[in-house]
């Protein structure tokens, strides 16, 4: 996202419009990567982000019969997906990590966000990605074993990382929290994640 353009005349209004974006991706996770973007200009909107900011406006105007679906699950394995974009900003060439964590067919956990460092490779800032997921999976095993449904399977953890455990990048559910792909696989990442609109009413 461009950081250059004239100021926002209503910084007022596009941190409204950015922190009501930030709740709405509580159940729309396909905003995660697109309102982290645009919530790290708050502090000084320009013009490209306040159009961009608009843009995604239209796109949830668009989707309202979108949410995320929960569905009974034969499976109670825990799994999750883990990507970075090295040098994702622009900015602050600080990396970008997203995951994901399914429980069953379920996605129960998920996040997108600047990575606190610099990275000196792709590798790293990769394996940072990593470390994240596990924290998330270690907590929720935990939290699981509290409520009296503790998990037997190990936890998989995929990265598009050769040197880790590797998936295709259709595959890498993760790359809709660090980067922008195209429409087709983006609606394709979306469905994936459980991200659908209701179903059809029954007689």
């Amino acid at each position: 996202m461009d950081p250059k353009g004239a100021p926002v005349q209503d910084h007022t209004l596009y941190y409204s419009l950015a922190r009501g974006l930030q709740y709405l991706t509580f159940t729309r996770l396909d905003l995660s990567y697109v309102v982290q973007q645009i919530c790290f200009y708050m502090h000084d909107p320009r013009e490209p982000h306040l159009a961009s900011l608009k843009r995604i406006l239209r796109y949830v105007q668009g989707t309202l019969n979108l949410g995320l679906h929960l569905y009974a699950s034969s499976t109670t394995s825990l799994v999750g997906y883990t990507d970075a974009d090295w040098v994702g900003c622009p900015s602050t060439r600080r990396p970008t990590s997203g995951y994901c964590v399914f429980l069953g067919d379920n996605l129960l956990s998920w996040s997108a966000k600047r990575q606190h460092t610099l990275s000196r490779s792709s590798a790293e800032a990769e394996y940072r990605g990593v470390a994240n997921v596990v924290v998330e999976t270690a907590w929720l095993r935990n939290l699981l074993r509290e409520l009296h449904s503790p998990l037997s399977a190990a936890t998989l953890v995929y990265c598009d990382n050769v040197r880790v455990l590797h998936v295709p990048c259709r595959f890498q559910y993760a790359n809709i929290f660090t980067k922008g792909p195209p429409s087709t696989l983006f609606e394709e990442f979306r469905s994936s994640l459980s991200i659908q609109p209701p179903p059809a009413p029954t007689a």
